[in-house]
């Protein structure tokens, strides 16, 4: 059943933004890798270039396409050491933001680097960590999208038991 909500993906070059989106619609990861040149939309989701946040050219682009969407997707790769989303980046976007950790099963990851970066990144709001291979986390993300406030977030979050789902406030907010 399609969600009445829309959601933007959005992260750096193989950050897995592709991957969580094929994940989400419960696909069969593909065996090579795709590159996403352009803005796709596919039922709720709207999957972005990696160029789309690195690129403050491209700022302008994730701007109008905000005016589509009503949460934001914000990934981090847990194998990457360094974010491309500026301190406060989630203010810019006026939507709901969902931190996203991905590639939480890789040998390399670390995970909790990722969600201080993420924390750096939006100032509150649930933080999922996922792995579109083993599916873990992937689950409460559409319920994620189908709140209509960050209090209900917040209280999705507080009532469910999985490991994989916190709830981030900026203790200055």
């Amino acid at each position: 059943m399609p969600l009445k909500n829309r959601a933007m993906i959005l992260g750096g070059i193989d950050a897995g933004k592709t991957t969580l989106k094929e994940a989400l619609f419960g696909r069969e990861r593909q065996p090579k890798k795709i590159k996403t040149q352009s803005l796709i939309y596919e039922d709720w989701i709207v999957d972005t270039p990696g160029e789309y946040t690195e690129n403050p050219l491209h700022y302008r682009s994730i701007m109008a396409t905000s005016l589509e969407i009503t949460h934001v997707l914000f990934v981090q790769d847990a194998t990457n050491e360094k974010t491309i989303f500026a301190p406060g980046f989630s203010l810019g976007i006026n939507k709901l933001p969902i931190g996203i950790v991905t590639k939480a099963d890789a040998s390399e990851a670390n995970i909790e680097r990722a969600i201080h970066l993420l924390k750096k990144a939006i100032v509150k709001g649930p933080i999922v960590i996922t792995s579109a291979y083993t599916e873990e986390g992937i689950d409460v993300i559409p319920p994620l999208v189908e709140c209509q406030s960050i209090d209900e977030m917040r209280e999705y979050v507080t009532k469910n038991p999985s490991e994989n789902l916190i709830f981030y406030e900026n203790a200055k907010t």
